[in-house]
């Protein structure tokens, strides 16, 4: 092997550092920083109908899975929290798992047991890493629901993990009432999701 073919070689393996929590740990405070396949992202903070999306449908399920107000409880609904699921480290939106699978609600910085369902609120910014990356990660980490909200088009959908592949299960648009899996004791408008026009 050439000299020259060698020395690209070491500046391409040194150039691809797999990113671990530390690059997480160093990246700006005003971004949020993941890891997913070895590469560090950082985004912005999520802007207002992206924020007011995500807040309205903790409110939604979390009043009657996880305060036990008007529904079943039996939830831990979080917002934003930081997962460590191998080597990926993400921070969905939302996140819930199953007190009967997390009896204890951990105190640490960040959660290993994979959530049972994960929200991902859809950005520019974030589309194609939501969509593609952490999709993948969330199938391989066996969570067994994924909701996709997208603001610009006032849409949800959902789908649920079946043999390892991601099954569509309900879509909603608009104002629809949602009842849907996991949450499905309930029902709510898609309309609290977006702010008034």
């Amino acid at each position: 092997m050439s000299e020259a073919v060698t020395a690209t070689l070491r500046y391409d393996s040194a150039e691809r550092r797999r990113a671990t929590y530390q690059d997480v740990l160093d990246a700006p405070p005003h971004r949020v920083a993941e890891v997913v396949d070895g590469v560090l992202h950082t985004n912005p903070r999520p802007a207002m109908r992206h924020a007011h999306a995500s807040s309205s449908l903790g409110t939604k399920i979390g009043g009657p899975f996880h305060h036990d107000a008007g529904g079943p409880g039996g939830w831990w609904i979080i917002d934003e929290p930081e997962l460590h699921l191998g080597e990926d480290i993400l921070v969905p939106d939302l996140a819930g798992w199953r007190r009967e699978r997390m009896p204890v609600f951990p105190d640490a910085p960040y959660a290993t047991l994979p959530p049972d369902w994960v929200c991902e609120v859809l950005s520019p910014s974030t589309r194609k890493l939501d969509l593609h990356g952490k999709r993948a990660a969330y199938g391989r980490e066996q969570v067994g629901h994924l909701w996709l909200v997208d603001p610009a088009d006032r849409t949800l959908e959902a789908f649920e993990l079946r043999e390892s592949e991601w099954v569509l299960i309900a879509t909603a648009q608009d104002d629809a009432p949602v009842r849907i899996r996991p949450f499905d004791a309930v029902t709510f408008s898609l309309g609290a999701l977006w702010p008034p026009k």
